[in-house]
């Protein structure tokens, strides 16, 4: 079996992060069945941290803290971030995941009840060498 483990710091796979991609996000459900749903994830400038922003009273917010996988795929590129995710209310963790939301997607909409999600990337994994050809 391959193994796809990607250096956090690779230059290719920090572009592929910075592009603009829908992820589907996985959560553990308590009964351990899977919960995947899109979602905007952004990688942070260190690699160990991504971020993405929900409401308070998402069903995906009463699942953490828990484990996360989040896939993002174009083409015959992927990469998975895997790791633990943490719900963030205080001002200032919600202030920076709106910034990194921002700064890959757009300005979110207003919303009172947003808070931060916060993940602890453990491992990223992925095929992201096969870089889409664009036709001439």
């Amino acid at each position: 079996m391959a193994d796809h483990t990607l250096d956090p710091h690779d230059p290719t796979l920090r572009e592929f992060w910075r592009d603009r991609h829908l992820c589907t996000v996985t959560f553990i459900k308590p009964d351990a069945r899977p919960h995947v749903i899109p979602m905007g994830v952004v990688l942070s400038d260190d690699p160990g941290t991504a971020w993405a922003i929900t409401s308070r009273d998402s069903f995906k917010a009463r699942l953490l803290p828990g484990p996360i996988a989040v896939c993002q795929v174009d083409g015959a590129r992927w990469s998975t971030l895997q790791g633990t995710a943490y719900l963030l209310a205080d001002e200032a963790s919600v202030a920076e995941a709106v910034r990194m939301y921002t700064s890959r997607y757009r300005t979110p909409r207003p919303n009172p009840n947003r808070v931060a999600v916060r993940i602890a990337v453990e491992k990223i994994i992925g095929s992201i060498a096969n870089r889409r050809e664009e036709p001439s």
